[in-house]
């Protein structure tokens, strides 16, 4: 009798993916996820053809598709009519087991599930993976106009009898919050991550080095750390790295960054590709993140695999993980608490500092000896 499993064909959505990493942690996800599907699974991947904010294609993939290991990629060209009746009509000659959209509200989320819901596109199940969207502090922004769209597709999903993704405990608790009928499934994003922590590199007497490695948005909250620093008493450098998405917030930034004190020193130096993020941590003696809300915050595990300590709100997943790694959780998160704390790292000595570098690798340690490494899509293939 043969026992192997029917393939599972499943079709994933996302607005970004590789080339591109402006998405940041989502991203990562996907790839991680595609380089470990079992061979049952057969994996479809619709992106658009061209990184988040960026006006230019990557080149030589627009409009077409290409194999990722066991998974197959298509670069949608979005405003070409042509390549989406083409990428419809070779999406229904396909039998699809799963629908799986990574992001509430996204184009590339909401024209799936439309198809799914008229019967365009023909799926057993559909799963949402809303990355943080449903944060409160998410919420928050633009919040009349996500209040208006959640009622009008919260039906529509419940109709749909749809499947959640959260990422951590704290993210199931903002999907029940909206949603009280979600079945949600609590499986953390997919990361590829190091098994063993960077160790600290040199210890130093000088200005504390502070680093923010983040998409530069109002949901990562740079500006709040910004104001921070000019409340500082002790002599700080502050590095800022990351996409710049939105020029309104940026220009803000820029009016705070300057007016800093002589004592504080802070510069944006451009953005990383994933490979140099790592690395990039491991010059810095903490990491500021006051985000509004993480559904899983990839980035402060790159920090601790960096032996970086966090300087982060209490918006994430993470706030015992921080600790015990020699960082800080901010409460409550204001300029004044936030400037308090870096001034309290700025004090300690360089041994003191090392030694919560230390402290960080060996959280992150901790943390990935627990790590269980199913595929998200095969658990959801089991449930049935």
């Amino acid at each position: 009798m043969d026992d192997t499993p029917i393939p599972y064909q499943v079709l994933a959505t996302s607005q970004v993916f590789q080339p591109g990493f402006r998405g940041g942690g989502p991203v990562r996800s996907l790839e991680t996820i595609m380089n470990t599907l079992p061979p049952h699974i057969r994996l479809l991947l619709v992106t658009r053809d061209r990184d988040l904010g960026s006006s230019q294609p990557y080149p030589g993939l627009s409009g077409r598709w290409t194999r990722r290991g066991a998974a197959l990629v298509h670069y949608l060209r979005v405003g070409d009519p042509a390549n989406w009746l083409r990428l419809a009509r070779q999406l229904r000659a396909r039998r699809l087991d799963l629908l799986y959209v990574n992001s509430l509200w996204s184009f590339f989320s909401l024209v799936p599930v439309l198809a799914v819901a008229l019967r365009v596109l023909p799926v057993r199940a559909v799963l949402v993976a809303p990355r943080g969207e449903l944060s409160p502090g998410a919420l928050r922004l633009k919040a009349t106009r996500k209040r208006a769209f959640l009622l009008l597709w919260a039906p529509l999903l419940k109709r749909l009898g749809v499947r959640w993704q959260a990422c951590s405990e704290l993210e199931a608790r903002h999907i029940a919050a909206r949603f009280p009928w979600a079945r949600i499934i609590v499986h953390g994003q997919e990361a590829a991550l190091p098994a063993a922590p960077q160790p600290p590199q040199g210890r130093s007497a000088g200005p504390l080095r502070l680093v923010f490695i983040s998409r530069v948005s109002p949901m990562k909250n740079l500006d709040l750390a910004l104001a921070a620093l000019r409340k500082v008493a002790r002599p700080v450098e502050f590095d800022i790295f990351g996409p710049l998405e939105d020029a309104a917030y940026w220009a803000r930034c820029r009016r705070l960054m300057d007016k800093m004190p002589a004592h504080v020193v802070v510069r944006y130096l451009g953005e990383l590709t994933p490979e140099r993020v790592i690395p990039t941590f491991g010059e810095y003696e903490a990491f500021l993140l006051p985000t509004r809300g993480e559904n899983f915050g990839h980035v402060i595990l790159e920090s601790l695999a960096a032996s970086c300590p966090v300087v982060c709100s209490g918006e994430t997943p993470w706030s015992t993980l921080i600790e015990d790694g020699g960082g800080v959780v901010v409460r409550p998160l204001t300029a004044e608490a936030f400037a308090a704390q870096v001034d309290r790292l700025a004090a300690r000595s360089a041994d003191d500092r090392w030694r919560a570098r230390e402290s960080a690798g060996r959280a992150f340690r901790s943390w990935h000896a627990q790590q269980r490494s199913a595929n998200v899509l095969e658990e959801v293939r089991l449930l049935g």
